[in-house]
């Protein structure tokens, strides 16, 4: 993680080549994603995508990254921090789930995986700018619910991650394991639900 400040280079296009990126990797995938496709979408030559992104898997990375920062910044917005807990966390559910399931969310976690021994930075970036910044965001609101004493959690780090791994049950494995299609709304609604009454019979506070 501590070279890749020092391979991309930022400048008036960088946006741009970034979002031209996004589209061509949602559309081919990343193996099949052509350098030329992605200069041609993003409006710009190959020697200026290069001069931004000198490897396709740092500009892959950072589109990543960009959009898992986006969508935990939106649901973020949608918090009210003096909501009952189990509505943030059901609102928490919700948004992880269906960035699980939207085939932006399965490609990225494929290539983090398949190329997290010959390129660690991409699944290190992917973990700090999706689980581990997910996590974190659930922490806060369950400090906040310590607070008001909705919840009684000594460890609030791990009741975090416990939460989003509940999250998961069922859907991640079908996603990578199962033909296709994986889930439908009904499994979705029951994962979120029994996620948010598990935690809930946890560390809930009976009054």
């Amino acid at each position: 993680m501590g070279a890749k400040p020092q391979l991309i280079v930022k400048g008036r296009k960088f946006d741009q080549v970034l979002e031209g990126a996004r589209n061509v990797f949602m559309r081919d995938g990343f193996e099949r994603a052509s350098v030329d496709d992605i200069a041609r979408e993003a409006g710009v030559s190959k020697a200026t995508l290069y001069a931004y992104f000198p490897d396709k898997r740092l500009l892959f990375l950072e589109c990543a990254s960009a959009e898992c920062r986006r969508q935990a910044a939106d649901a973020e917005s949608h918090i009210d921090p003096n909501a009952p807990i189990a509505d943030v966390l059901r609102l928490a559910a919700e948004r992880i789930t269906a960035f699980m399931l939207s085939e932006f969310g399965q490609r990225i976690y494929r290539v983090a995986v398949s190329e997290s021994e010959n390129f660690p930075a991409i699944a290190q970036e992917f973990y700090h700018s999706g689980p581990k910044l997910v996590q974190g965001r659930i922490a806060e609101a369950l400090r906040c619910a310590v607070e008001r004493g909705e919840v009684a959690i000594d460890d609030i780090p791990f009741a975090a991650a416990q939460f989003a791994q509940l999250c998961k049950v069922d859907i991640q494995d079908r996603l990578i394991f199962a033909p296709a299609p994986c889930c439908t709304p009904q499994d979705t609604t029951r994962v979120i639900e029994g996620a948010v009454a598990m935690f809930m019979a946890r560390y809930g506070v009976k009054v």
